[in-house]
């Protein structure tokens, strides 16, 4: 069975066909994130740091790191930083030391600049996951040397020189092309990990088809692992969640071993707590003046004022039991389980020893 080993300095994820699915946590990214990227620009790490504990406590078992920031105010006192192969490098080295202080989950190497590619491989402890090589021309004589010189696992976009097609045959036939590109490196197959590009199903009906079609060809005819961005699916439409939910187990199903998603659900923050406290006050219900936030958005079926592991979570966690990934269900157990409160211990289990 095909295995694609990712480690850290003490973990080890494995991506594969007969192993749980591994969830690849996608927050540690400035693209798309003002606030982040803000910080960044100012030297502050916190939040970078702040994702990596939530996510791995939601159940990530790989992080990716991207670098991608964009620095505007920099740009006005020094021209090269409008220029991401100056501006990403040090940061991504700086990324990855930081995470790797604060959490020991491997890593994915996020990057379309290859010097920062290179520093986050450097960087990293273990054996980490690089995100990513697609099929143009420049991009795999940049990229692939770096995979064979790091002997580390790489993310296969099915896009090349023509951009990204419709057709699910031209997809399939960039990530062969890729996977024989690798071998002509001495890069193995078990090492590539297919991202087949997943289509926002409101723009294209078959999207979810074409997917789960392109999930078994490239497990039965190249016989790789697979990933993808999970939420593209879903994009644009309401209930994203739900059709993230249904979507993930029917991919895993198909195949598909891995993807790159958010594995926390983000905590409710105190604007929608006191917009909906409003409400509840407007409509004559009285609730306990000594009622805290927490008991307050879990009693009205809000989610939670803490990070927590998302609805997604619990969908793959189920799909890994009801396809023997999790055996005897030890991890859907755990993940159901009532947490303990503080100064609270877990009664014990079995029968008293007679003396």
């Amino acid at each position: 069975m095909t295995r694609t080993v990712i480690e850290s300095k003490t973990k080890t994820a494995i991506i594969g066909f007969d192993q749980p699915f591994c969830v690849i946590g996608e927050r540690i990214n400035p693209t798309g994130r003002k606030i982040l990227a803000a910080e960044l620009e100012q030297g502050d790490f916190s939040r970078v740091e702040a994702d990596a504990i939530a996510q791995a406590a939601a159940g990530a078992n790989v992080l990716d790191v991207n670098s991608g920031a964009v620095f505007s105010n920099k740009m006005a006192e020094d021209p090269r930083y409008a220029d991401n192969n100056f501006v990403e490098p040090p940061l991504m080295t700086e990324m990855v030391k930081r995470v790797q202080a604060v959490v020991d989950t491997p890593l994915c190497i996020d990057s379309s600049v290859p010097g920062a590619l290179e520093n986050g491989l450097a960087a990293a402890e273990g054996r980490p996951l690089l995100n990513s090589v697609t099929g143009e021309e420049e991009r795999l004589e940049l990229v692939l040397p770096l995979v064979k010189k790091y002997n580390v696992p790489v993310v296969a976009i099915s896009n090349d020189d023509t951009g990204i097609s419709e057709d699910p045959e031209v997809r399939f036939a960039v990530a062969k092309k890729i996977v024989e590109r690798a071998a002509d490196f001495g890069i193995p197959a078990h090492d590539i990990v297919v991202d087949p590009l997943v289509m926002p199903i409101g723009a294209m009906a078959t999207a979810g088809l074409q997917v789960f079609t392109l999930v078994r060809r490239l497990r039965d005819e190249l016989g790789v692992n697979t990933t993808c961005g999970a939420s593209n699916i879903s994009f644009g439409l309401p209930n994203r969640h739900g059709i993230n939910n249904a979507f993930l187990p029917m991919a895993m199903a198909t195949g598909m071993t891995s993807a790159i998603m958010n594995p926390i659900a983000l905590p409710v923050g105190p604007t929608k707590i006191a917009e909906k406290r409003a409400e509840i006050a407007a409509a004559g219900i009285i609730l306990p003046e000594d009622m805290d936030d927490e008991a307050f958005v879990t009693m009205f079926g809000m989610g939670s004022t803490k990070p927590k592991a998302g609805s997604e979570m619990e969908a793959i966690r189920a799909a890994n039991f009801l396809t023997n990934n999790d055996p005897s269900g030890g991890d859907w157990i755990r993940f159901n389980r009532a947490p303990v409160k503080e100064g609270e211990g877990r009664a014990r289990t079995g029968r008293r020893r007679r003396g």
